[in-house]
């Protein structure tokens, strides 16, 4: 069986979970984000999942502070995508936000990169990863304009990496 893993990167709310749940229904999803392990160590000290632009900064510095001392983020990612290999599932969509962590999973992972878009958000800049997230030449980019496109946009990116 093929498998394909694809970054996956918009702006918060412009569908990338809606898309993820779009794939999901034309082959076999394994849905992982960078942020994971961050947020955990971010509610053992408190922080109680709000997305405010504070808590999203938090979130930021935390990521980058984690990756400098031990490259947790990119650890956790390297672990899940071993276990994407061995499982049943088809495709493996990682959320990632930031240009250079993107990288070195497309390097280390032979990832593709996508972008979901959609108008009328504004850009978030109180924080590093989230005022970084077009700062990458992506392979795909959906515009996230009615739920019927979206899907339909999933339906076609699934087809076109012949997985299924």
């Amino acid at each position: 069986m093929e498998k394909e893993i694809i970054v996956i990167n918009g702006t918060g709310g412009s569908g990338k979970d809606t898309f993820v749940s779009f794939a999901s229904k034309y082959a076999k999803v394994f849905n992982f984000s960078s942020i994971d392990k961050v947020k955990e160590v971010a509610r053992i000290i408190g922080w109680n999942g709000a997305k405010t632009e504070k808590d999203r900064k938090f979130l930021s510095d935390l990521k980058s502070l984690t990756t400098k001392y031990n490259d947790m983020a990119f650890n956790s990612i390297k672990e899940a995508v071993d276990n994407f290999k061995v499982s049943n599932d088809e495709i493996m969509f990682i959320h990632i936000r930031e240009p250079e962590e993107i990288q070195r999973a497309v390097l280390a992972f032979n990832a593709k990169t996508l972008l979901v878009k959609r108008d009328g958000l504004e850009n978030i800049t109180s924080n590093y990863s989230d005022a970084s997230v077009e700062n990458y030449n992506y392979d795909f980019i959906i515009k996230n304009d009615t739920l019927e496109n979206l899907e339909e946009q999933a339906r076609n990116l699934i087809k076109s990496l012949n997985i299924t």
